[in-house]
């Protein structure tokens, strides 16, 4: 979702406060539906600023929201609120929210900071900065090491990887996610989640943001963003 924030809030870490009774969300669904009157994307992100559980296991699935206090994985938020929503949303606008991230024409970006509130909006930025577009500056760090070696002559290598993560964050991936699982204490038998991967990269923004200067992680997260834009239009 584009929403024209300047790169300087990758300074800002945010741990939501705002939180209201634990119930309050779900109640808030329910009665609702019973008037019908509002939309249901305005019902689900109204829902989502006032959500109190960082993770929950629902139906026998593990859900986390709040990736290390700080980023709010919204989507995840919106996958578990859609639940609730089932008899009112489409499966085809379900598809899009869910897949692609899109949300009906009609939310502006505006609309949507300030359905969800302020800090939560912090927090889906921390997610947004730390999660999404430090993948997407990966990718490019990665894209550019594979076409040096592929001016040489070198054939495609997974070595390549290697050495994007070198020049990002000053280690090998297979160092950093040593370093990792040693600081969450997770032993090497446990299979890396799809969460645990989230957190990883998140981890790995925090661990960028600290070891460079502020105009070379600047550069960095153009850089990211600039790659976000091209993935989004194809």
């Amino acid at each position: 979702m584009a929403h024209g924030v300047p790169v300087t809030i990758i300074k800002v870490f945010c741990v939501v406060s705002d939180i209201c009774d634990t119930g309050e969300a779900g109640n808030y669904i329910k009665e609702s539906l019973k008037i019908g009157k509002d939309p249901w994307y305005q019902i689900l992100l109204k829902a989502v600023g006032i959500w109190t559980l960082p993770c929950e296991i629902y139906q026998g699935r593990e859900f986390k929201y709040l990736i290390q206090g700080e980023a709010l994985d919204w989507l995840a938020l919106a996958e578990r609120i859609c639940i609730e929503l089932a008899d009112v949303v489409e499966a085809s606008e379900r598809e899009e929210l869910l897949f692609k991230g899109q949300l009906p024409s009609q939310v502006s970006p505006i609309q949507f900071r300030e359905l969800i509130g302020a800090n939560k909006y912090k927090a889906y930025l921390n997610y947004w900065y730390g999660v999404i577009v430090e993948e997407a500056l990966q990718l490019a760090v990665e894209e550019e090491v594979r076409k040096s070696y592929a001016s040489k002559g070198y054939l495609d290598d997974d070595s390549f990887v290697e050495e994007a993560f070198v020049i990002l964050y000053g280690k090998n991936y297979s160092d950093l996610i040593k370093d990792f699982r040693r600081e969450f204490k997770l032993t090497r038998r446990k299979k890396m989640s799809l969460t645990d991967l989230k957190e990883f990269t998140y981890w790995l923004f925090k661990v960028r943001v600290k070891k460079w200067d502020p105009a070379r992680v600047a550069s960095d997260t153009r850089k990211g963003i600039n790659t976000l834009s091209k993935l989004d239009q194809l």
